[in-house]
């Protein structure tokens, strides 16, 4: 356990050394702060059209503003992490290789599952810092609006942000793990991932082919947190997804040390 602490705190401390957790988090927030407002704005215009017309034509209509923009605001998300993951998971593994500090790691008492978790760990909680300021969006529209924000649909979204975040972490951290060029990783991971979004577009169609990618989407079982929904399919797909990938990276860093014998 200390072990895995020191290592945890290592990396995560390498983050905050390094312009990239800056520019990074601060593109996400200026972005998801940039969509809240226009998502808010649309959706306020909207109900004060549906009222005007309701009052018109006396066909009362009831629309609930703060959980339109809580679903706006979450089905965005999975396309904002699909472009933020790679350039926080690039130099996880990459850059320690190239630096060569990677060999003195593997020589330390530690074991490769405990490198493994300190790093994914520390990837986690940035990726945690960086949603924790989005939660202004929520207090302000908690205080302004009428009804409140419903608080099932607010867990459920942050819930799957997070078990989507967590797995393209695991995925980001593995092909980190395999080339020692930080760039090479994220150019790689950012074409994996597209795959996985092609994956999303195959989905939509019937048939055999498109149940097997359906079930292999890492968006399709994204789309039920938004409304408020959490499905046990998703939690068995995403833990099973960050199980596979952070096993994948043990045999990866394994096969460094066994390389190195």
């Amino acid at each position: 356990m200390r072990s895995f602490y020191a290592i945890y705190r290592k990396e995560l401390g390498n983050y905050f050394v390094s312009p990239i957790a800056y520019v990074v988090v601060g593109a996400f927030l200026a972005i998801s702060g940039l969509l809240f407002a226009i998502y808010l704005r649309g959706v306020i215009d909207q109900a004060m059209q549906m009222e005007m017309q309701s009052m018109r034509f006396g066909m009362p209509q009831d629309y609930d503003v703060p959980s339109e923009v809580l679903r706006a605001f979450f089905s965005v998300q999975p396309i904002l992490i699909l472009i933020i993951i790679p350039m926080l998971t690039m130099g996880v593994y990459a850059e320690e290789r190239k630096r060569g500090t990677m060999e003195l790691l593997m020589t330390s008492p530690v074991t490769e599952m405990e490198i493994v978790l300190g790093k994914f760990c520390a990837s986690l909680s940035l990726f945690v810092m960086m949603l924790l300021p989005t939660l202004i969006y929520m207090v302000f529209m908690y205080l302004h609006s009428d009804p409140a924000p419903p608080w099932r649909v607010l867990v459920a979204g942050y819930g799957g942000v997070l078990l989507f975040g967590g797995s393209l972490i695991a995925l980001g951290t593995f092909i980190s793990s395999l080339t020692e060029n930080q760039i090479v990783a994220a150019v790689l991971t950012f074409a994996v991932f597209f795959v996985l979004w092609i994956f999303d577009f195959g989905s939509r169609g019937s048939g055999p082919v498109a149940s097997v990618l359906s079930y292999l989407s890492v968006i399709q079982h994204y789309e039920d947190f938004p409304r408020g929904v959490v499905d046990t399919t998703a939690l068995i797909y995403y833990g099973s997804f960050m199980f596979l990938f952070i096993f994948l990276t043990v045999r990866s860093i394994d096969s460094m040390r066994w390389r190195r014998a």
